[in-house]
């Protein structure tokens, strides 16, 4: 938004030095004031938290046109076609490309094409059907299209970046999960809005069995794909509103909010299926993975985050515990 209103402010001192300068504002006063004016307006009415509130994309939209008709205006009383203002049209355009994309920029560039011909068709002593206007006007709209094209792709590739680091930020970067920063900043939302409104939701917490024995006998690249085989069979297993997490070494952990003990059973049971029925090939053998999962029921189990937390870990120890074969406990 600071950005944005710098750019109309230039805009709009720039137009004024202009009309100013070549007597626009004596020779159609009234006419250069309102224009002036009505610039002026609509630069206050942008700034309202009123207008357009929540629709940011639709007020830039606005913005971005509301400057060119404004330059247009004056590039109509200081020379039409022939203004020495014509660059002036590079505010808007570059507005439009940082923050509305290629398909409104082009948009934008083409209407600026088009009032050009418009404005040489109201400016005496300029043939459109020549060749020396066809020269001028692309020598002129050039820049301006390439300016448009080089601020769009950069604008892209910086918002992909951004995109990219935002990501890294927010996940684990072996599995792609949630880090455990994130997953418990969302614990907290979860935590906060089911104390609010006394509803339930259920935490998991789920460990790989077994896996320092794959990479003793099979390197550390092999556990590394076991636990990427169980981040993609938790992804499976859950909903799109759910939550889940690396949580450290070989354990993960799942939030699921909303959710009564009866589902998050059905949570545990696909996840074990889909562990277990997902192989893993290393080579010289197939491997099947399988894991421990304890869960823990808000407030049930605790209405304090770390009670929730501790519940579902001390659950998952029982349940590796009583999975355990007789014979490895003995």
């Amino acid at each position: 938004m600071r950005s944005t209103r710098s750019i109309e402010i230039l805009c709009l001192s720039l137009a004024a030095l202009v009309l100013i300068w070549s007597r626009a504002i004596f020779s159609h006063t009234g006419l250069t004031l309102a224009l002036l004016g009505a610039f002026c307006g609509a630069i206050l009415a942008f700034r309202s938290q009123r207008l357009f509130r929540n629709r940011t994309r639709l007020r830039l939209l606005v913005e971005s046109w509301s400057m060119m008709a404004f330059v247009t205006g004056v590039l109509y009383l200081t020379g039409r076609s022939v203004s020495p203002m014509l660059n002036l049209y590079l505010l808007p355009v570059i507005l439009s490309a940082l923050t509305l994309g290629r398909l409104v920029t082009l948009l934008q560039v083409g209407a600026i094409c088009a009032i050009h011909l418009v404005l040489a068709l109201a400016t005496p002593g300029v043939q459109v059907l020549s060749l020396a206007y066809a020269s001028a006007a692309v020598g002129e709209l050039s820049p301006i299209l390439l300016v448009a094209y080089l601020t769009a792709t950069l604008a892209a590739d910086v918002t992909e970046a951004r995109e990219h680091i935002e990501t890294l930020a927010q996940t684990d970067p072996l599995t792609g999960l949630l880090n455990l920063r994130t997953f418990t900043s969302a614990w907290q939302r979860v935590h906060a809005a089911s104390e609010s409104a006394q509803t339930p939701y259920a935490v998991l917490m789920v460990d790989v069995d077994h896996l320092r024995n794959v990479n003793d006998a099979f390197g550390h690249a092999a556990g590394d794909s076991v636990l990427n085989l169980v981040a993609r069979s938790l992804q499976r297993s859950i909903r799109n509103t759910d939550f889940a997490a690396r949580y450290a070494g070989d354990e993960f952990t799942v939030l699921l909010p909303g959710a009564t003990r009866e589902v998050a059973d059905e949570v545990v049971a696909r996840v074990r299926n889909n562990v277990y029925k997902t192989t893993l090939d290393l080579g010289s053998r197939m491997i099947r993975s399988t894991v421990a999962i304890g869960v823990a029921i808000h407030p049930r189990d605790g209405r304090e985050i770390r009670d929730l937390l501790g519940a579902s870990e001390a659950n998952m120890y029982r349940d590796k515990e009583l999975r355990r074969p007789p014979a490895a406990s003995a």
